[in-house]
């Protein structure tokens, strides 16, 4: 990894890992960045599952807010 280490787990706190992802990523060898990337595609899936689920929510108050509307 040619990055600075301090920079990539910089990098991985902004994204919103934990400690645990942290100290797993940066043990693993740089022969294992496949592995690397496969941690880092499932923090992303995770991060827009939530994403996904905060988006539904805000559909179901627009829903509400509007039949209020209607209803007035």
């Amino acid at each position: 990894m040619s990055e600075n280490k301090n920079d990539v787990e910089q990098n991985l706190i902004d994204a919103g890992c934990d400690k645990e992802f942290i100290a797993k990523f940066m043990s693993l060898p740089e022969t294992q960045n496949s592995k690397r990337l496969s941690m880092l595609a499932v923090h992303r899936k995770d991060l827009l599952d939530g994403i996904h689920t905060g988006e539904r929510k805000v559909y179901c108050l627009d829903y509400l807010v509007n039949k209020l509307k209607k209803d007035k």
